[in-house]
């Protein structure tokens, strides 16, 4: 058995060598051969799910990238040493060369994106396959392999395996051939997975199409030799190409049309191409297709005149189906050598004719890699050739294996709004691929991400300058107006209320004057400050009262401003402040609250609640460096407040961190923050100067007892002198 194993790996390499050429040096071999052995005797090279030997399918693939698509030196190694990758280490992969170790780690980024996500019929995979794969060649690698083992399981009893390695053939691997222009291997690749899938339906199909090839040759021949004659007896320039449709194809005809074999029109397709200037492409074509229809009977059923008005990707064309000898239906397509190429290579030959650069660039990149193929390609450029696509582009997974593509550069908070705007608007931070990360962490193809939520967050201006896409940022924006608007609205009602407590009415022309004399161009901008508290509604009420005064022609009245007054804070807590104590947790209901922005309270700390004119309310802590002016000239609007159960949330803090500037003290930070369970890292921001460094640090917490455990923890890193909470 061993016997003949050895026999089969050496008649591979035989002929893999005579293919390949002389750029598989002796010393690559000698060195594979003791990575594959040493591999051997470890145990790590085992059988695949079809019981099939992965080194002798490894020079199968070698062998059928080599001939089909003409891969070199490069490829070949990493193909050959694809069964042990997971176990090589950086030094054994880089000894041959930077190129073999990239597409080993290709090969092996998408092998793990299969363990992670088994669907693979979206578009959107295909292309997160195309980002991943740094190198060309690893997609090229792939198709081979795929279309080596559909051929190598032809008899393998395993019905049930085979089906599925089908179907994704016929969903990912097939297309991927198609845009690539490995035209014969994807037709290869669509025949097998037919046979496979639909075992009846392929060989009903084959024994139809028991005529030779040299038989369809000769017919298609007969078709074409009187037509030649009359094309050019009208002075046109042209050639043609004739062929059979494969069996998928015939069969996906079939299903279509919903009919037998018989019924299928069209098993031979004639393509005839003209040589035509642009100015007379039209009308050469009608007349190719007049001269045609006159000599074969034509189904006007049939007629296809994407000529007059093109498909909607550029495909421009005139088919017909006719009864050609033996009264056998032939489809002819008639197009000039532009219409061909579009058809042929994409949008990329729209857009080059037209004289614009395609934007999306894929088409372009593809159209390159099909005529180097196609014209034999030098197998070195085909080495070299890097693919750099996707540079600019990410793709993502959702906890659910949904895949979302971005630009490079997009953010968590991107991620947030893609999936709505209300988990942008409460977004705290996420998990990717199980560890928590911050608002601002770029995402890289592969991520699962899963986005973290807070019903205390808001939206901030600040996030403008931290997401990528034009998407997040108008919602983001949308967020900032909704809240302004809000805002506005507030410190109109805030003023109403004041000037109430002062016996007065709001006069909108009084109110427009004082509004022009505080120098504000919009009413809105100066309500948004008294809504902020940037602007003292006790200077608008005392220049109310003396404009008012001044009209009715009257003294002024001395009336003391509210900002002088003095309040007895001995009694706060008797009868100035409400004996109701606010009870905070997530089930209030009918009461609007805020966290205060000032303090940054959290779940623990000892808290009051502040009235606002709208009956919201918000909550600071009891050492709020405002706390002092709120009780002086607002202790009517105070409320006790208390947290109840447990924290539900988390909440942001900021610590100010001061010490010695010592190696690694940042890291060591870092370090016990990562470690601690529930805290997300948001900001960090260190400066320093003389020895001694300073700066702060933001982080999500529950409560206070797992700040306080942090604040303990941090206190034991040698250098830190100093721990504050802003």
């Amino acid at each position: 058995m061993e016997q003949d194993f050895l026999k089969k790996v050496v008649k591979l390499y035989r002929q893999l060598r005579r293919e390949i050429g002389d750029t598989l040096q002796q010393d690559d071999v000698r060195r594979v051969k003791q990575l594959l052995t040493h591999a051997a005797s470890l145990g790590h090279i085992q059988s695949d799910d079809f019981g099939l030997n992965p080194i002798l399918m490894s020079l199968e693939t070698a062998r059928l990238a080599v001939s089909e698509i003409g891969v070199r030196r490069d490829s070949v190694i990493a193909i050959m040493l694809m069964p042990i990758a997971p176990y090589l280490s950086e030094d054994e992969r880089n000894a041959f060369g930077e190129s073999v170790a990239r597409i080993l780690r290709g090969l092996e980024q998408i092998h793990q994106l299969y363990s992670k996500n088994g669907v693979v019929e979206t578009e959107n995979f295909r292309d997160l396959l195309l980002s991943l794969a740094e190198d060309v060649r690893v997609i090229l690698i792939m198709i081979a392999d795929r279309l080596n083992l559909m051929r190598q399981i032809r008899d393998s009893q395993q019905d049930a395996l085979r089906r599925k390695v089908s179907e994704e053939s016929m969903s990912l691997y097939a297309p991927l051939a198609h845009k690539l222009g490995l035209y014969r291997l994807k037709s290869e690749l669509e025949d097998l997975a037919l046979k496979y899938t639909e075992h009846d339906a392929y060989y009903h199909i084959k024994d139809k199409l028991n005529e030779t090839k040299a038989s369809r040759d000769a017919y298609i021949q007969r078709f074409i030799e009187p037509v030649e004659e009359r094309l050019k007896e009208a002075g046109l320039n042209f050639h043609i190409k004739g062929r059979t449709k494969s069996i998928h194809s015939i069969w996906q005809k079939m299903k279509k049309q919903k009919c037998p074999f018989e019924g299928v029109y069209d098993l031979f397709a004639i393509r005839i191409i003209l040589d035509s200037p642009v100015e007379k492409e039209k009308m050469q074509c009608w007349q190719a297709f007049a001269i045609v229809t006159s000599m074969y009977q034509p189904n006007p059923k049939r007629l296809r005149d994407w000529l007059s008005v093109p498909k909607t990707n550029g495909y421009e064309s005139l088919h017909i189906t006719v009864v050609g000898p033996e009264q056998k239906w032939v489809e002819v397509q008639i197009r000039t050598e532009r219409m061909d190429e579009v058809a042929e290579r994409g949008v990329a030959a729209h857009w080059r004719y037209k004289g614009v650069k395609s934007e999306a660039g894929m088409d372009d990149w593809l159209s390159g890699i099909r005529s180097m193929l196609e014209e034999g390609g030098a197998p070195a450029t085909i080495d070299q050739f890097k693919m750099e696509l996707y540079d600019d582009e990410v793709f993502v997974f959702t906890p659910k294996g949904d895949i979302y593509k971005f630009p490079k550069g997009a953010t968590v908070l991107d991620f947030a709004y893609r999936i709505h705007s209300k988990v942008g608007n409460t977004c705290t931070g996420a998990r990717i691929n199980g560890r928590a990360v911050p608002l601002r962490r770029q995402l890289r193809s592969g991520d699962h991400v899963e986005i973290l939520t807070s019903s205390r967050q808001v939206p901030r201006r600040e996030w403008l300058n931290i997401v990528n896409t034009s998407h997040a940022r108008s919602k983001i924006r949308q967020a900032l107006n909704d809240v302004q608007a809000k805002e506005r609205s507030l410190g109109r009602e805030m003023l109403e209320r004041k000037l109430k407590n002062h016996k007065m009415e709001l006069d909108e022309t009084a109110m427009h004057a004082i509004i022009r004399k505080f120098g504000f161009k919009e009413a809105s901008d100066f309500y948004l400050q008294i809504a902020r508290g940037e602007l003292d509604t006790g200077r608008v009420i005392d220049m109310l009262n003396s404009q008012q005064s001044s009209a009715n022609d009257q003294s002024p009245v001395e009336v003391e401003s509210a900002s002088n007054f003095v309040l007895d804070t001995t009694r706060l807590g008797q009868e100035n402040i409400k004996d109701d104590v606010l009870i905070i947790d997530r089930k209030l209901t009918g009461v609007d609250y805020h966290l205060s922005r000032c303090c940054h309270p959290i779940y623990g700390d000892p808290v009051f609640g502040f009235v606002s004119v709208t009956g919201g309310i918000k909550i600071h802590r009891l050492d709020c460096p405002n706390a002092a002016e709120l009780r002086r000239r607002f202790a009517y609007r105070i409320v006790k407040a208390k947290w109840s159960g447990k924290g539900e949330s988390t909440y942001p803090i900021t610590l100010r961190l001061v010490g010695n500037d010592d190696i690694g003290i940042i890291s060591n930070v870092s370090s016990i923050i990562n470690k601690e369970d529930k805290l997300i890292l948001r900001a960090i921001n260190i400066t320093s100067h003389d020895g001694l460094f300073s700066g702060n640090v933001t982080i999500l917490v529950d409560d206070t007892a797992q700040l306080e455990s942090l604040i303990k923890k941090l206190r034991t890193v040698k250098g830190i002198k100093q721990i504050d909470r802003l």
